[in-house]
C-alpha cells in the first residue's frame, strides 16, 4: 500500500508539472474551458446518439424547440420556431412558424461564402436525412413509424442507387418559406421532445453536398458558436462566438431555485467569446486541470470524492476557501451491462439471471460511485412516472447460491461447458476497473469473462454492428418520460436503433406500443410500471445504478446548473473575468 501511494504521488507530481508547463490561464478573454471524458465521434446531428457528440453538436446546430433553461420540471419552449405549434383537434397535425432572419454560419459551401437564411425546407431536408436508408442515421428510431409517408419514402429509396430528396412526403412539408407542417400516423405524446433533440437539428443541403463524406468534420449550423474543421482524433478544439447569431435573450422567468440567475434576464446570449474543449479521458489529469483553474467545472472523480465532499455531503473547507462550489442533483439515467440477444447463448434466461445474481451492485456503488448512487431495480429512474420506489427485483441482490443453481439449470453447472464471454467497455482506467471487478465477481460462480476495451466511437460501432457479447454502458434521458428508457428494450428499435442489446419480447413490444401513443394518465403509468417490472424479471440487462451528479465549479463561472439535457447549455454560461483574476492566487 505504501509503495502504491508513493507511485501515485510521484505520478501526480509529474502530471502537475507537465500540465503547469503547457498552458497558462487566460484572464483577458471570456473563455469557457471544458474537459470531456471521451473522443467525439463526429459533428453530424443524425449520428449524435451519445452525450459527448450531442453536446458538441448542440453548440453549433439548433432545433425547433429547446428546454427552458431556468425551469423545472423540464419545459419545452420555442427556439428556431416562433412559438409552440398549432396542433389539430385529433392531435395528428403540428404546424410551426419558423423564425425569420436566422442565418447559417458563413462558409464556403454557400454562394459568396455567406450563410443564407434558414427556411422551413431546411427542416424537411434535415429530417429526410435522418430517415435516409443509405445514411443509417442513429436517431431514426425516434421517428420511425410516426410521420405519414416517411417510412414508405425510406423503404422506396432503399432500393434505389441514389436517394430522391425531391419526392414529397405527405407528413413532412414546407407549406411556404416559413411554415413547416408535420402529419403523424398516430398520436405520439413525445413528438415535441424529439424536436428538441440534436437528431432533428437543422442542417443546410449546400453544406452536406459541398463536403460529402467529410460533412461530419465540417459543422455549419445556425447556433451561437462556430467550429472550423473537426477531427475525431483531436484532443483539443475550439469554438468561437457566431458574430451573426440572431438576437436571443437570457430567460426572464425562473423556478425558485434559479431565480438568483435572473440578474442576466433580457441580456443577449451567448456571453463567452470562445469555448475550449479538451478531451481528457483519465480522471486525475482532469482533476489537476480543475484545481489549477484550467477547467471551469468537473464531475468529482471517485478517487477524489472523500477529499472534496464531507460525510455530511458538504464541500470540504479547503475548496470553499478557493471559491469552489458544489452542486448535487439526481440524474435521469441508468447504468447497465447489456446482453447481445442475437446470440443463442445469451437468449438463455436462466443464464442471464444467474449472472445478474452474481453481480454485487453494492460493491460497484461503493467503489465507483462512493456509495452515492441508487441501485437500479429495473430500467426506469426516479423522478418520472413509471418508477416504482418500493419495488425490489428478485434478481437484484447478490445471491451466489441461487446464481449457481440457475447456472446449472441453464445447462452449465459450475460454469462447465460455458464458453468465454467477452465484456466490452470504454478505454478509460475506470471502465477497465469496472470490467475487472465484473470479471472477478462472475468467476465466483465459474463464469469466465474477458474484458475488451475500446475507444468510445469503436465501442458504439461494435454495438451497432452486433459484434459484442456483453457490454457496459449507461443511458441518460433524451427527454423526461419513461418511454425514452423503455424504448431501449422495444424489439423494433434494434440496432442501428437505440435497442443495442437486441432484446425482442412480443409481450413487452405489444404493451410498449400501446403505452407509446397514450397521453400522460394513471392508466399509462400503470402500463409503464408493468413494463418496468417485466424488464426487471426478464433480465435483458444486468442493472447497475441510477447516479447522482456531484459536480464542482469555480466561482467565476456564472449561470451553471446541472441538467440532464446539456445540448445548447453553453450559450447561457458566463465567465466573470474580475472574479477569475481575484481567485487565481488562491489556486
Amino acid at each position: 500500500m505504501k509503495s502504491r501511494n508513493l507511485v501515485s504521488f510521484l505520478l501526480m507530481s509529474l502530471l502537475a508539472v507537465t500540465i503547469s508547463c503547457t498552458k497558462k490561464v487566460d484572464l483577458n478573454e471570456k473563455v469557457l474551458n471544458l474537459a470531456v471524458t471521451s473522443e467525439i465521434k463526429g459533428m453530424d446531428p443524425i449520428y449524435s446518439n451519445d452525450k459527448y457528440s450531442s453536446n458538441e453538436v448542440g453548440r453549433v446546430y439548433e432545433g425547433l424547440l429547446e428546454y427552458h433553461y431556468l425551469k423545472r420540471p423540464y419545459t419545452l419552449v420555442p427556439n428556431l420556431a416562433e412559438s409552440l405549434p398549432e396542433v389539430s383537434e385529433d392531435g395528428l397535425t403540428y404546424t410551426f412558424k419558423i423564425k425569420k432572419g436566422v442565418l447559417f454560419h458563413d462558409d464556403k459551401a454557400f454562394e459568396g461564402g455567406k450563410g443564407r437564411e434558414l427556411v422551413a425546407e431546411d427542416f424537411v431536408y434535415s429530417i429526410k436525412r435522418l430517415a435516409d436508408p443509405k445514411l443509417q442515421g442513429l436517431g431514426w428510431w425516434l421517428l420511425s413509424g410516426k410521420i405519414k409517408g416517411l417510412d414508405a419514402w425510406r423503404d422506396k429509396n432503399a432500393e434505389k442507387d441514389k436517394v430522391d430528396y425531391s419526392e414529397e412526403v405527405e407528413g413532412l412539408r414546407a407549406l411556404d418559406k416559413y411554415t413547416l407542417q408535420f402529419k403523424l400516423t398516430k398520436q405520439f405524446p413525445q413528438f415535441l421532445y424529439s424536436l428538441a433533440m440534436p437528431f432533428t437539428f437543422a442542417v443546410a443541403k449546400e453544406v452536406v453536398d459541398h463536403y460529402g463524406k467529410e460533412f461530419l468534420n465540417h459543422p455549419v449550423g445556425t447556433g451561437p458558436f462556430m467550429l472550423g474543421e473537426f477531427k475525431q482524433t483531436a484532443k483539443k478544439f475550439s469554438y468561437t462566438r457566431n458574430p451573426k447569431f440572431r438576437k436571443k435573450l437570457f430567460p426572464s422567468e425562473a423556478s425558485d431555485e434559479f431565480k438568483h440567475m435572473l440578474k442576466y434576464a433580457g441580456k443577449p446570449v451567448p456571453f463567452v467569446d470562445r469555448i475550449e474543449i479538451n478531451v481528457v479521458k483519465e480522471d486525475q489529469p482532469r482533476w489537476l486541470n480543475f484545481l489549477k483553474g484550467r477547467v471551469d467545472y468537473i464531475g468529482i472523480p471517485k478517487d477524489n470524492f472523500e477529499a472534496a465532499v464531507t460525510p455530511g455531503k458538504g464541500l470540504d473547507k479547503q475548496f470553499e476557501e478557493k471559491g469552489v462550489e458544489l452542486s448535487i442533483s439526481p440524474s435521469l439515467d441508468v447504468t447497465y451491462t447489456a446482453f447481445n440477444h442475437d446470440l443463442k447463448l445469451l437468449q438463455n434466461r436462466d443464464l442471464r439471471r444467474a449472472l445478474a445474481l452474481a453481480y454485487d451492485v453494492k460493491e460497484f456503488n461503493k467503489l465507483f460511485y462512493n456509495g452515492t448512487a441508487l441501485p437500479a431495480q429495473s430500467v426506469i429512474p426516479p423522478g418520472i412516472a413509471g418508477y416504482m420506489p418500493d419495488y425490489v427485483s428478485p434478481y437484484r441482490n447478490r445471491d451466489l447460491a441461487k446464481a449457481k443453481e440457475l447456472l446449472a439449470k441453464a445447462g452449465y453447472p459450475d460454469g462447465k461447458g460455458l464458453p468465454e464471454i467477452t465484456y466490452d467497455c470504454p478505454s478509460s482506467s475506470t471502465s477497465r476497473q469496472i470490467g475487472e471487478l465484473f470479471k472477478k465477481q462472475m468467476a465466483e460462480i465459474g463464469v469466465n469473462i474477458k474484458v475488451v476495451q475500446n475507444s468510445w466511437p469503436e465501442l458504439q460501432k461494435k454495438i451497432t454492428k452486433r459484434q459484442v457479447m456483453l457490454y457496459g454502458i449507461a443511458w441518460g434521458a433524451d427527454y423526461p418520460d419513461a418511454e425514452n428508457f423503455l424504448q431501449l428494450l422495444y424489439g423494433p428499435n434494434k440496432s442501428p436503433g437505440a435497442n443495442g442489446s437486441g432484446y425482442d419480447n412480443p409481450e413487452f413490444n405489444k404493451l410498449f406500443a400501446k403505452a407509446s401513443i397514450m397521453q400522460d394518465s394513471p392508466e399509462r403509468t400503470a402500463i409503464y410500471e408493468e413494463l418496468n417490472k417485466m424488464a426487471a424479471e426478464e433480465v435483458p440487462w444486468i442493472y447497475g445504478v441510477h447516479r447522482q451528479s456531484y459536480l464542482i465549479k469555480h466561482s467565476w463561472l456564472k449561470n451553471y446548473m446541472t441538467t440532464d439535457f446539456e445540448a445548447g447549455q453553453a450559450q447561457y454560461l458566463d465567465v466573470d473575468l474580475d472574479q477569475k483574476k481575484k481567485m487565481q492566487d488562491k489556486l
